[in-house]
């Protein structure tokens, strides 16, 4: 379905979802320099690469000008990992967390084998969703080693980015739409283990 928001509007959106993609993202490099939050590694690498992915997929399903605060996302995803693992970042990686992003890398060839960007951004959202789930399971046993705000600025931006896309179709929207649910879903756990401690 094609987006009737003009281009203008659509533009602005996209600008504010990329202005807070980087006014998250500082706050929370700077913390974890000062050791108050301890990401995760594993989980960024995953969510960086399913991003970068999406992006692209994006593209091909005319996603347009709100595609952009995707592609930032991907690759300040990929900085936040590489800082954590620097500065040591909770570094414990499971087989499931290999499952994960050995899921994320499938949707490629399926993609190709396909011919349907759809079909890998399915494979990508699930990936992406279950990538979160070392995050979660760390934010459920130290509730205090994220910061709440964080999540809750990109289940913002996720909002901002679908209403900025030029067509809204499963391909666009799925991806945006599953992690702003992950972000919400994640804050209401470390929330309700925060209050119950």
């Amino acid at each position: 379905m094609t987006n009737q928001i003009a281009i203008e509007v659509r533009s602005i959106l996209s600008a504010i979802a990329i202005g807070l993609t980087f006014y998250a993202y500082i706050p929370y490099l700077k913390g974890i320099r000062g050791g108050k939050v301890q990401p995760h590694v594993f989980s960024w690498v995953i969510w960086g690469a399913t991003t970068c992915i999406v992006f692209f997929a994006q593209l091909v399903g005319n996603g347009g000008i709100g595609t952009l605060p995707i592609a930032i996302s991907g690759i300040t995803t990929f900085l936040v990992a590489l800082y954590a693992y620097q500065k040591r970042g909770e570094i414990k990686i499971t087989k499931v967390d290999w499952f994960f992003f050995l899921l994320a890398l499938s949707s490629l060839p399926l993609w190709f084998y396909f011919s349907n960007p759809l079909a890998a951004v399915i494979i990508l959202s699930i990936a992406d969703s279950l990538g979160f789930i070392p995050t979660i399971r760390k934010g459920y046993v130290l509730p205090h080693s994220e910061p709440l705000g964080f999540y809750m600025i990109f289940l913002f931006r996720n909002t901002l980015a679908i209403f900025a896309l030029a067509e809204w179709n499963l391909t666009t929207t799925l991806f945006p739409g599953t992690a702003g649910i992950a972000c919400l879903v994640f804050v209401l756990v470390v929330k309700f283990r925060q209050n119950n401690i």
